[in-house]
């Protein structure tokens, strides 16, 4: 699924992500490009980021 239609970045990437050590929006944007332009998907990446763990992982 896509979380960033402006980018077309999927939530797996953003999982890939979070995985090589991103823990904050603005890190997920400058890796993915997620969020740079309209911005609407930056409350799903925080979603995604205020997951517990074990839920990220298997996501």
């Amino acid at each position: 699924m896509y979380v960033c239609i402006c980018q077309a970045v999927t939530e797996n990437e953003v999982h890939a992500c979070i995985a090589a050590g991103a823990k904050t929006a603005r890190q997920v944007r400058d890796i993915t490009g997620a969020g740079k332009d309209c911005a609407t998907c930056v409350r799903k990446i925080c979603a995604i980021l205020n997951r517990p763990t074990e839920l990220a992982v298997t996501a």
